[in-house]
């Protein structure tokens, strides 16, 4: 085993030698607690707050963060703090806080990204920054790494360039927390999601619907088409798999009399890794009796577009070099039809070896497992989907790549389903619900001959939840939205691996 001492770099040795410096001197570098009673951003905005040279009943501030930056000159000093807030100044001087305090461990023990606290009262300097008078100071962590901090250098020509900036991706999302702290702009990103789907989650408590929580260990997997992770609970000595979808215990409540359901549900599919795929990813579920998928796209199209209202002030939101316009009615175009406007080949009423020929000469790369299902899905997925950028409603689509889906009321051979497509990808599916418990057992039964043929996404048959359909489930609209590529959208950014705090990487 490596002998860990050797293997700090010199900057991480001398801060060790600080913390022990430090507690040899009775100060604890790490503190249980401190008061903090404004953030930066508190003081900054509250003129109140600030006192002139000379009054007597100065208001005392408690503030605390990371140190960022700081200017030394004697026996005073500026430096800034960072906190969730943002940064705010503090001028310290020895004669206020202490000589051990300030000569010691201010200008000697405390590094950069050191966090500590400070008490004081609040002015604005001759530049009109507001800033901290520090009357106490505080150390309240040591940091024993040093931050990637980026410097800012003027050439001949008086540009800024930045050196050392911690910009490189896959730096950044592994080490997400460092990431947060020298690119504080990316908890933007994290707060909006968030914001996101509060807004939506609002939306749906105010139509009535009642948010609940499904197993996430289940031992037959369902709802979607997609391989499972597996894995084994000792006591019961039985594999279970981590749930691909939640569907099929949600139309289980709507079964047992809740007219509507949802649920914001982490949910996990073992395919591969993409600037718009992650294993272990987030959606939320919806089902809502007695409503069809034309009611859904309805509801659907006015829920997204509240979002990006209370977003962005606008249902307009700027993706890339595209301006996306969430304003509803939403385009709704069948899948045979965007097919044929994109390709030139009618697929309608093709049989497999008939789709194959058309798949061949579009140069779709096919095995032998493909059905019928999986060759218009690679279709629509390389011709269609990346050209539409607005959000759009794509419905109507084949029995065969649908078979948790109602049968269509008026055109054979299709199903009441709709996928919604915004720059280029889908971000929710939804269907008018399958609820006839025969058809449903044999639109499984056709998934399981898929499966023994080598599909190994196709669907397992659930007994469980078609006894539960035997004892009857209402006309039933359902669907799944993509949170994390919506999330995308309305932050702006170009990879899964942007709006979620701990992507899924490879191991170091």
């Amino acid at each position: 085993m490596p002998n860990q001492e050797l293997s700090h770099s010199e900057q991480e040795q001398i801060r060790r030698e600080k913390r022990a410096q430090l507690i040899d001197m009775g100060v604890n570098p790490y503190p249980p607690e401190f008061n903090q009673t404004h953030s930066s951003a508190e003081v900054i905005s509250n003129e109140s707050l600030i006192s002139e040279e000379g009054d007597e009943n100065k208001a005392i501030v408690s503030v605390a963060g990371r140190v960022m930056a700081r200017r030394i000159m004697g026996k005073a000093a500026f430096f800034h703090i960072q906190d969730s807030q943002g940064s705010l100044q503090v001028y310290i001087r020895r004669d206020d806080v202490g000589v051990e305090a300030y000569n010691t461990v201010f200008k000697k023990l405390v590094d950069i990204g050191d966090i500590v606290g400070i008490k004081g009262f609040v002015f604005k300097t001759r530049t009109g920054e507001t800033t901290v008078h520090a009357e106490q100071f505080e150390l309240l962590t040591k940091t024993l790494r040093p931050l990637p901090t980026p410097k800012e250098v003027e050439n001949e020509q008086g540009e800024k360039i930045t050196y050392d900036a911690f910009s490189d991706k896959e730096l950044r999302y592994r080490q997400r927390y460092v990431d947060l702290i020298v690119n504080p702009e990316v908890k933007e990103t994290f707060i909006l999601r968030t914001k996101m789907v509060q807004s939506m989650r609002n939306f749906m408590n105010e139509q009535g619907y009642l948010e609940v929580e499904t197993p996430i260990l289940q031992p037959i997997y369902g709802g979607a088409t997609a391989r499972p992770f597996v894995t084994h609970h000792n006591t019961l000595d039985m594999d279970l798999y981590l749930r691909i979808a939640n569907e099929l215990y949600l139309k289980r409540l709507i079964v047992g009399g809740f007219d509507g359901v949802y649920e914001f549900s982490k949910d996990f599919r073992n395919e591969g890794l993409s600037r718009f795929h992650n294993p272990e990813f987030t959606q939320v579920e919806l089902y809502v009796a007695y409503k069809d998928y034309k009611w859904m796209m309805d509801f659907t199209e006015k829920m997204i577009e509240n979002v990006a209202k209370e977003l962005h002030g606008s249902p307009k939101v700027n993706v890339g070099e595209h301006v996306i316009d969430f304003s509803s009615p939403w385009p709704r175009i069948p899948i045979f039809e965007a097919i044929e406007q994109f390709t030139g080949h009618n697929l309608y009423g093709k049989n497999l070896a008939e789709l194959t020929h058309v798949a061949t000469k579009l140069h779709i790369e096919m095995d032998e497992s493909f059905g019928v299902a999986k060759i218009i899905d690679e279709i629509f997925g390389t011709f269609v989907e990346p050209k539409l950028i607005q959000p759009t409603f794509i419905t109507d689509y084949p029995v065969e790549m649908s078979p948790l889906t109602k049968k269509h009321r008026s055109k054979k051979g299709l199903v009441e389903r709709f996928e919604c497509i915004c720059n280029g990808k889908e971000i929710a599916n939804a269907y008018t619900e399958l609820n006839d418990p025969v058809d449903q057992r044999e639109r499984l039964e056709a998934q399981a001959s898929l499966r023994a043929g080598g599909d190994q996404e196709a669907m397992a048959i659930d007994e469980d939840f078609l006894r539960a359909l035997e004892f009857g489930m209402p006309p039933t609209a359902g669907i799944g939205i993509g949170i994390d590529r919506l999330s995308m959208i309305m932050t702006n950014s170009e990879s899964i691996r942007d709006v979620l705090f701990f992507p899924q990487m490879k191991p170091e």
